[in-house]
């Protein structure tokens, strides 16, 4: 895949592909991880340094025999001889938990020493084939480069998924050889090395081929995103989740959603939010890592690192950017920006606003045009705001100031003092009328 950056991390819904195959494989009861890497490993180790897995580096340049068998030599030390040892592929992110417990346990009902994940494709091209005698015994795996014509018609493929048991897989990888067509160690060829001692190699077939989807272009990254985004969307339908025209709708790996939650068509829900119950979200609102309270309505709003009270109304068109908390019944209107602001329990900006770096009381209402002036073009300063105050339109609260309990401000008021308590505050220059100037001008 044509990329400056390793494929395994390039993203479906928000998380590398390598990470779903982490994810399922720890969800399988896998205790021990080990991600052998080459190419891009700086990358790779810089993305997953805080995923509890083990890193093999897999030597890269002239001399070495590359090959899948190779790389999963670097693990050898991983890996004990009564292990079962599942070997995944990281382009593959489609693959499913309850899929490598059932290949696991299969393996181990059946005492083999390497079971192989298989599947029936229509069309085969590009996968190593399966072969098997008159008795439908495993004898081999044959890539397509090095299959005869009557082997590429075999539609039993082997998907790369294996699970073997330790020591005969250490034994196995101590056979491999590079006598192929690409000249590499297959991991491929300890099934017929296992053939050959009279070993026992089970084959578990897929119920969904999907989940070996591979990734090796942006197209088939697409298709992956398409299908996960149907899977993730189906569990939240099924926790009590309602969905209009789900397919429209984009929810990343790790969000949560209250039951009876309604998302309408359009919106984005990315990284660790956390919606509460009963909410509507209508589209073309995109949330980012925050946490949104019961029975909050939001309209085609970003809302990013912020939290949101039960209640309240985002929106439409509203911005609440980071380190932004809005408080319970509020109203955050059209066109409002909040920004690194507390805005108390039943305040309201309706329209037009910006609030930022701000303390916000209770019960205040915030008129349309108001501008939290917080910025002197070097350092920003905090305004407070406090219970029951009104703040009329098209007034300008220049930072630091403070607007005490019940205090008012009259509409047009460029504020650059405090303001007490039960007081009306009107700070305006004064009217001046210069008669006979637009004709002067010749403006008329």
């Amino acid at each position: 895949m044509k990329s400056k950056k390793p494929k395994v991390i390039h993203e479906i819904l928000g998380k590398p592909m390598l990470g779903y195959v982490i994810d399922a494989a720890r969800s399988s009861h896998s205790d021990r991880i080990s991600i052998v890497i080459g190419h891009g490993k700086e990358l790779i180790q810089e993305r997953f340094e805080n995923a509890e897995v083990t890193f093999r580096n897999q030597p890269i340049g002239e001399g070495e025999p590359y090959g899948t068998g190779f790389a999963v030599m670097q693990a050898l030390d991983d890996f004990q001889d009564d292990d079962t040892v599942l070997i995944l592929t990281g382009d593959t992110p489609l693959i499913t938990a309850e899929t490598l417990e059932g290949l696991a346990d299969y393996h181990e009902r059946g005492h083999f020493a390497c079971t192989i994940l298989t599947a029936d494709m229509n069309n085969p091209t590009g996968y190593g084939r399966i072969v098997r005698n008159d008795a439908a015994d495993i004898m081999a795996i044959v890539e397509e480069k090095d299959a005869s014509a009557k082997e590429k018609i075999i539609r039993e493929i082997n998907s790369g998924i294996f699970a073997f048991q330790g020591k005969a897989l250490r034994e196995a990888l101590g056979h491999l050889n590079t006598d192929n067509a690409s000249g590499e160690l297959y991991l491929t060829d300890v099934v017929e090395y296992f053939s050959q001692q009279g070993e026992r190699i089970g084959g578990f077939k897929l119920c969904n081929n999907l989940e070996i989807h591979g990734i090796n272009s942006r197209d088939a990254l697409a298709k992956a995103t398409e299908y996960m985004q149907r899977r993730v969307n189906a569990h939240y339908m099924k926790e009590g989740v309602t969905m209009i025209a789900p397919d429209t709708i984009v929810i990343e790996d790790g969000v949560v959603i209250g039951r009876d939650t309604v998302i309408y068509p359009g919106a984005i829900l990315q990284g660790q939010t956390v919606i509460g119950e009963d909410c509507t979200i209508y589209g073309n609102t995109r949330i980012v890592d925050s946490v949104i309270g019961d029975d909050v309505t939001i309209d085609n709003a970003f809302i990013e690192s912020s939290h949101v009270g039960d209640h309240t109304t985002v929106g439409p068109y509203a911005h609440l950017r980071p380190k932004s908390n809005v408080g319970c019944h509020v109203k955050i209107g059209n066109f409002v920006e909040v920004k690194n602001a507390n805005f108390g329990d039943g305040s309201k900006a309706g329209h037009l606003a910006y609030i930022g770096d701000a303390d916000v009381g209770e019960n205040v209402n915030v008129g349309c045009g108001v501008v939290f002036v917080n910025y002197d073009g070097k350092n920003k300063y905090r305004s407070t705001v406090a219970d029951g105050a009104f703040i009329g339109s098209n007034a300008n609260l220049v930072a630091p100031v403070t607007v005490e309990k019940n205090g008012y401000i009259a509409a047009g008021s460029t504020i650059t003092s405090d303001v007490k308590a039960d007081q009306l505050a009107v700070e305006r220059a004064p009217r001046r009328d210069v008669d006979g100037w637009v004709s002067r001008k010749g403006l008329k």
